[in-house]
């Protein structure tokens, strides 16, 4: 969490939500004040080690209890709920100060990327005329969206001093918009065996989450499953997926080995290099770059479709949202004028309705990232980008939805699987105010000097049908089903 240096004496009164509030059946007791910063707190309990369920010890000595909620032991869909259909009640009632909590109101979430990701698409999915902010507590291994907003990547205090020093910052922080997007899979269903999720595959919960369209759904196809989901800061496919997979197998085998946020990231580190990853021109061939496995078409900012070139030294691929990725590394910098200029590129905001697509040769090619103006090799800027993988090269490959990896089988017959990601909308995050992330609204937005990367060329394609990506609807896309075990979610 950050630390303040604010010498503002902490006011619970501040935070604190009356009861009522909280719990329909109970008595209307107001406070003397409205709040000046009403907040509904989210803890997953089982994320970083003690950490979680001593921060919930904390929050709750702090504030009131009945505002502090536990994951596992309740979904966040169901709180939001129950609270805001007893705001409008009461607001009908002429209780104002009701009103005046709905207003004011923000949300924190305490967890590891996956957690914070649950919250956030539970809060999109609710299509609140105006969504609360949302601030979050880094308890993850990656915490690429606390670090993206200012929040740190480093696991927290919990002492009553580490907790009043972050509450007083998320009273200071502002309200920043962000992208999020959603992602359609569509694959050959399986001649036998389980297919829920499709065996052999565990897919990530954002996909796990939704059903497979209807009959009349223009994407179904014959024999085939068509999975939808959603992600808010990078899909990526290729060797960094490949080591991701083989972090969280290794966790869910000897879950008791990963208790610690440093020991974490060395043994992410060391997979790094058994799997190949920092050689991967001898350890994989050319066959299994991207360029090999797949098809991609993007559709440009100027709302055309055209083919991507992707050069063959290339092995993993990142459709990126934030300006953190991998614990914090920026694959996509910032461009200079000359770049600006001649392929249209823009530095990476988190709103514009647009992805950075990254390619990376290897991990030394990744440890770029960690010069000043370091960077990844920038494929193309885009508003959607479709994958098409068909018989070929292999008969597998790995997939990473925020941090959630997954081995994706690909076609051994003259079937297709399709990957489809479109812009869906955007929630409202909370920001501190050195933060990295950029709003496509702020004029403040830094411009610097960057490093050359590779030249592309794209081809025209034909516009896809428009009706398909009409029917791409939020409703559930982000749930965390029930009976499901948060304590992996980072």
């Amino acid at each position: 969490m950050v630390d303040s240096n604010s010498e503002t004496a902490f006011l619970a009164e501040d935070f604190q939500i009356p009861t009522y509030i909280l719990k329909p059946e109970s008595e209307v007791v107001t406070a003397p004040n409205v709040p000046a910063c009403p907040v509904i707190v989210f803890i997953n309990s089982q994320s970083g080690g003690q950490l979680g369920g001593n921060l919930l010890v904390t929050f709750r000595s702090l504030l009131n209890e009945n505002q502090v909620f536990d994951l596992g032991d309740e979904a966040p869909d169901k709180v939001l709920r129950k609270i805001y259909v007893n705001l409008e009640k009461l607001k009908l009632n002429g209780d104002e100060f009701a009103g005046n909590i709905e207003k004011h109101l923000r949300l924190i979430v305490a967890g590891g990327d996956g957690t914070a990701g649950w919250l956030l698409g539970v809060v999109c999915d609710l299509k609140l005329s105006h969504s609360p902010p949302i601030a979050t507590v880094p308890l993850g291994t990656g915490n690429n969206l606390p670090f993206a907003f200012g929040w740190g990547k480093k696991n927290p205090g919990t002492d009553d001093h580490a907790v009043k020093s972050f509450l007083g910052q998320v009273k200071k922080a502002k309200e920043m918009k962000i992208d999020n997007w959603h992602i359609l899979m569509r694959m050959k269903a399986p001649k036998e065996g389980s297919c829920d999720p499709i065996a052999p595959l565990e897919l990530p919960h954002s996909l796990h989450a939704v059903h497979r369209v209807s009959e009349a759904d223009e994407m179904n196809l014959e024999g085939f499953h068509t999975f939808r989901g959603g992600f808010w800061n990078y899909f990526s496919m290729g060797m960094d997926a490949q080591v991701s997979y083989a972090f969280h197998s290794e966790r869910k085998l000897h879950p008791e080995k990963f208790k610690n946020q440093l020991i974490n990231q060395g043994t992410y580190a060391k997979l790094g290099c058994t799997q190949g990853w920092f050689a991967a021109s001898l350890f994989h061939p050319s066959s299994r770059s991207v360029a090999h496995l797949a098809k991609v078409r993007i559709l440009t900012k100027k709302g055309q479709w055209q083919e991507l070139h992707i050069p063959n030294s290339i092995r993993s691929i990142v459709c990126l949202n934030l300006p953190s990725f991998s614990g914090g590394l920026n694959p996509w910098g910032t461009p200079n004028q000359k770049k600006k200029r001649d392929r249209d590129l823009t530095p990476p905001f988190v709103d514009d309705g647009l992805l950075e697509i990254v390619g990376f040769r290897d991990a030394w090619h990744g440890l770029v990232l960690l010069a000043p103006k370091g960077h990844g090799t920038r494929l193309a800027q885009a508003h959607r980008i479709r994958f098409e993988f068909h018989k070929g090269a292999s008969d597998h490959t790995f997939m990473r939805i925020d941090g959630e990896p997954w081995k994706q089988p690909l076609p051994v017959d003259d079937d297709t699987v399709v990957v489809e990601i479109s812009h869906l909308g955007q929630v409202n995050m909370l920001a501190t105010e050195n933060c990295r992330s950029r709003s496509v609204h702020d004029p403040t937005t830094p411009s610097h000097d960057d490093a050359e990367e590779e030249n592309d060329s794209n081809e025209e394609d034909p516009i896809e049908d428009e009706e398909a990506f009409k029917k791409f609807g939020a409703a559930d896309t982000f749930k965390i089903p029930d009976g499901v075990d948060i304590s992996h979610l980072s």
